[in-house]
């Protein structure tokens, strides 16, 4: 359980949700899948499905936008991207929508990916297609607004981590990248989401990116995220070429992963990758620190 407001799930419910509603499946079996989605308990169904429950009924939007909105981007992006089979509805105390899904092969990255630039320019050329997609009538992206928004948020979450933090370090940092100027192009799409548990690799290469429930148009400093979240100071310039991110836009994206300071005291006893995401993205941002 990470959050307060979480509904309970396990693989005994999804079995018993299927049988209910998609009998077909009933036969199939169902194993929980690690590591756990923060906003989607996720499971595996049969061989070639996955089963993703919403957590809290702020997440439940998330699958209806990849069921009604992504297989418009779909075909426009160089990777797969999750493809909805069909959408639960609440049932056997499930209070929320839920979704079946094709499972998407590969490996989340690890260290060696990190150093590799054919990756980078992967990561670069998929940001830079989410981009050039036409964004007339695409929603605001979780991450496309402001960063001044996140402003007190980022100094509470940083004031708690405070014990394994430079606090002084990470609030300059900060207000360097608050004092870039603000986008002021048209809204670009974006995938807001750019993490290790997001992205799917095989033979060093770039093969899915998965869950799109960040994302949405706006300003796209927020894909510049993978640069200190996924690479390291070898391969962000690779990364940044093949995205084509200009100065303000890339210093914005670095006051985006700051961001993810909150989750170095919110996930730490229930969640320790997601808080170590958190340490990872604070420290590369402030490596490069002047």
């Amino acid at each position: 359980m990470m959050h307060a407001d979480e509904v309970r799930t396990d693989a005994d419910l999804v079995r018993r949700l299927i049988a209910q509603q998609f009998p077909q499946w009933a036969d199939l079996p169902v194993e929980v899948v690690h590591p756990p989605g923060t906003d989607n308990a996720v499971y595996r169904l049969g061989h070639d499905m996955a089963v993703r429950l919403p957590r809290t009924a702020a997440a439940v939007g998330q699958l209806e936008f990849e069921h009604d909105q992504l297989p418009r981007l779909a075909a426009l992006l160089p990777v797969a991207v999750p493809r909805t089979i069909a959408l639960g509805h609440p049932g056997l105390g499930y209070p929320y929508r839920w979704a079946v899904s094709h499972w998407t092969q590969g490996a989340h990255p690890k260290d060696a990916e990190r150093e590799d630039h054919r990756f980078a320019s992967d990561l670069g050329e998929f940001v830079a297609a989410m981009r050039a997609a036409d964004s007339t009538g695409a929603r605001r992206g979780y991450r496309t607004g402001s960063l001044r928004t996140r402003d007190a948020d980022v100094r509470e979450w940083t004031a708690k981590a405070a014990d394994v933090l430079d606090v002084p370090a990470v609030l300059a940092a900060w207000e360097r990248a608050l004092d870039q100027p603000e986008w002021d192009g048209p809204p670009q799409w974006t995938h807001g989401d750019l993490i290790p548990g997001n992205v799917l690799v095989s033979g060093g290469r770039l093969r899915a990116v998965i869950d799109f429930g960040a994302a949405g148009a706006g300003d796209p400093a927020c894909d510049a995220i993978p640069a200190w979240t996924l690479l390291n100071a070898r391969t962000r310039p690779t990364f940044r070429t093949a995205a084509g991110f200009d100065d303000a836009t890339w210093a914005r994206g670095r006051g985006w992963a700051l961001t993810f300071v909150s989750g170095i005291d919110y996930y730490r006893h229930t969640n320790p990758p997601m808080a170590e995401l958190g340490r990872r993205a604070v420290a590369e941002v402030l490596a490069e620190a002047p």
